[in-house]
């Protein structure tokens, strides 16, 4: 006879054992359905460990609403279960009147989003924050912060484990089929009958959407590459500094990790692949002046290569932006889909989390 459950969560990044957790202490049993041997391998911690505040999201959308819920409940969770972490603040720097005009209106809609604290300051300002940041003005955003990535996702797969949840890694998912008791997935381990079934598989959300008769959409690989500061060089970079924003990323930025070292990066490039992280990685001189923008005293010399890492865009290069995918399937009532979750999906894991277990509990 085979085993039944009631949720199984496809996935055990951050989103997925973040749904996990929150879907047991509902008294559901759960389980989580991992094609690796390891949770978090992917997304969850291939990137930058930053906290976002909020400032980048328009207002009224998914990412905005739970990326400043979701920043306020990881630092709870961190405090609470002792994940490394640091609400240090970030600096978003301008270089002239063009620019300056564009932090008050990045503050405008952080304030929309409801970010508090934003302040834009003038050089001084910078320059006792940061002493090496360049700029003549800044918008600084004191909610900002650093997360260890790696601690968070092995907390989380601990708080679950213990509040009942199964994990079942290298288990990837082969086949679906959907009945009157429920959907019967096949894994590479084994199969289990389940009540309902998230779909939190980053890369592969699109493909597993298939597998469940779910509804059609397409992941969009987005690779992006990071360099790192020399160690005689990490005194540069207190905390974290931005330049301003463009279409498809943040902008190659520093960030002094939890461990101490400095990363800049990452870089936007739209690919094919989904488990490519290294092929025709970009030069450490494409980072030179990008990095100049804003950290002043660099060299060349200073710089080499880092990690990397793949966003699971709902959009590709020709549309500027896309919102979360999390509700409930169209063509599959018994599947709820948390997809698309890229850039902020670290800050905002226990929001969206909480926001599946919202949802499934609507599902007969």
């Amino acid at each position: 006879m085979l085993a039944r459950i009631d949720v199984a969560v496809i996935g055990a990044g951050v989103t997925g054992l973040a749904a996990a957790w929150h879907i047991a202490q509902t008294g559901r049993s759960v389980c989580v359905i991992e094609r690796h041997a390891r949770p978090g391998l992917e997304a969850s911690t291939h990137n930058s460990g930053v906290v976002h505040a909020g400032l980048y999201y328009p207002s009224g959308s998914l990412k905005a609403r739970l990326c400043v819920e979701g920043r306020d409940r990881l630092y709870a969770f961190c405090r609470n279960y002792d994940v490394p972490h640091a609400q240090c603040g970030k600096l978003v720097v301008a270089h002239d009147a063009e620019e300056t005009a564009r932090l008050l209106a990045m503050k405008a809609t952080g304030e929309a989003n409801g970010v508090r604290g934003l302040t834009i300051v003038d050089r001084g300002f910078i320059r006792e924050r940061e002493p090496h940041a360049s700029g003549v003005a800044a918008l600084f955003s004191p909610v900002s912060g650093i997360v260890d990535a790696d601690a968070l996702v092995r907390t989380l797969l601990r708080v679950g484990e213990a509040a009942g949840v199964a994990f079942l890694p290298g288990a990837a998912l082969i086949a679906a089929h959907t009945s009157a008791n429920g959907m019967r997935l096949v894994t590479a381990r084994e199969e289990l009958v389940a009540g309902a079934v998230v779909n939190a598989a980053g890369l592969y959300a699109d493909e597993v959407s298939r597998l469940l008769g779910g509804e059609t959409f397409t992941i969009h690989p987005c690779r992006g590459e990071y360099v790192e500061l020399a160690p005689a060089k990490r005194h540069l970079v207190r905390a974290l500094i931005y330049p301003l924003p463009y279409t498809h990323g943040l902008g190659v930025h520093t960030i002094k990790t939890v461990h101490g070292s400095v990363w800049l990066g990452p870089t936007v490039r739209f690919q094919v692949r989904k488990d490519d992280y290294e092929d025709d990685r970009a030069p450490v001189e494409a980072f030179f002046e990008p990095a100049r923008r804003v950290l002043d005293g660099i060299t060349l010399e200073d710089l080499r290569p880092s990690g990397s890492g793949i966003r699971a865009k709902l959009h590709g290069p020709d549309v500027p932006y896309a919102d979360f995918l999390i509700r409930r399937d169209v063509c599959n009532a018994r599947v709820i889909h948390a997809a698309g979750i890229e850039s902020l999906g670290l800050t905002s894991c226990l929001a969206v989390g909480r926001l599946v277990a919202r949802i499934l509990g609507k599902i007969a």
